[in-house]
């Protein structure tokens, strides 16, 4: 079944038109499914709650999605900072939805200024809000555009729980590559493995799960002390992930970020579904060294952009990009 995760920064209404609701967590999710072809394509909306008191939230969705959608009530520096995280996590595809509260007005012109320095200047800007039907059609002809990461198996696990006659679950989105019924698999940081005994997307079993999916994987031969929110599985010996403990690199800075960082400034990172708190320990010219306090896990192959924050920054608390 084909998904197609969707960065959702809007309303519940906008949302509940276009899906159907789902989970809630932070991140509350809206799934609409269309047979098409005799195969069954998902769109999956995925909407950060409490921006922008928490920035969290947004990163985590901007981590697994491919495309995006922003409606627009207003114009504020929330806006700015919405469409600057979308363009840093390089999220090429996306609607831009403009529609004023109850008495005002948004100006398209300022709207469209903003996205494209942003870097979304390949988004489509609509001035009116479009029926749901027109929505979805252009989500599925996105989907037909987004090529999936087919690389080594990465999963961040969110949740773990002990399931009554099926045993340990552990649930992600897949990242990278594909998992099976039976494969063996290692989690990190522990370095233990265990072995899939089944698999679920979308509440159905499955043989596969392939990059974009949310999957549970039920394990045997493994401890539950192995598993916490933040810890990767990947295949055993597959070597697809680095671990780093301090890492030196430069930053591209975000668009309207005038800020610099000095030595012992506290950064977070944000990569596959990781939110990471470092410290500046040394700058030379653009070059950065942070101590992490806790090992930040980047791919070895075809690695995504790391989001660098700084959550007391104003009014933008997103400083740039790295990739290392």
């Amino acid at each position: 079944m084909p998904v197609l995760n969707v960065a959702f920064v809007g309303s519940e209404n906008l949302a509940r038109s276009i899906a159907k609701k789902g989970d809630v967590r932070d991140i509350e999710s809206y799934v609409f499914k269309e047979e098409k072809n005799g195969i069954t394509q998902i769109i999956s909306l995925l909407r950060p709650l409490k921006h922008p008191e928490k920035i969290r939230p947004l990163l985590s969705v901007l981590n697994v999605a491919k495309v995006g959608i922003i409606e627009v009530s207003k114009v504020d520096s929330s806006l700015g900072e919405i469409c600057v995280a979308f363009g840093c996590a390089g999220i090429k595809k996306g609607l831009v939805i403009i529609n004023a509260e109850t008495g005002g007005w948004v100006d398209p012109e300022q709207v469209k200024m903003i996205i494209q320095q942003s870097g979304l200047e390949d988004w489509e800007l609509c001035e009116n809000v479009p029926d749901e039907h027109e929505i979805r059609e252009k989500l599925f002809n996105f989907m037909d555009e987004v090529k999936e990461n087919n690389e080594a198996l990465i999963i961040p696990v969110d949740q773990y729980f002990n399931v009554k006659g099926v045993g340990l679950v552990a649930i992600g989105y897949v990242q990278s590559g594909s998992v099976s019924k039976h494969d063996n698999i290692q989690v990190l940081p522990v370095g233990e493995n265990g072995i899939v005994r089944s698999l679920q997307v979308m509440d159905d079993d499955v043989e596969i799960a392939v990059s974009g999916d949310r999957v549970g994987l039920a394990i045997r031969n493994l401890r539950e002390e192995a598993l916490h929110r933040g810890c990767m599985v990947t295949h055993v010996d597959s070597e697809a992930l680095v671990k780093n403990i301090s890492s030196t690199f430069e930053i591209k800075k975000a668009p309207f970020q005038k800020r610099e960082l000095e030595i012992g400034d506290v950064i977070h990172a944000a990569v596959d579904m990781q939110f990471i708190v470092g410290r500046v320990s040394n700058k030379e010219s653009t070059n950065f060294t942070v101590e992490w306090e806790v090992p930040l896990w980047t791919r070895l192959i075809d690695s995504p952009p790391i989001i660098i924050t700084q959550l007391d920054a104003t009014p933008m608390r997103i400083i740039g990009t790295t990739i290392f």
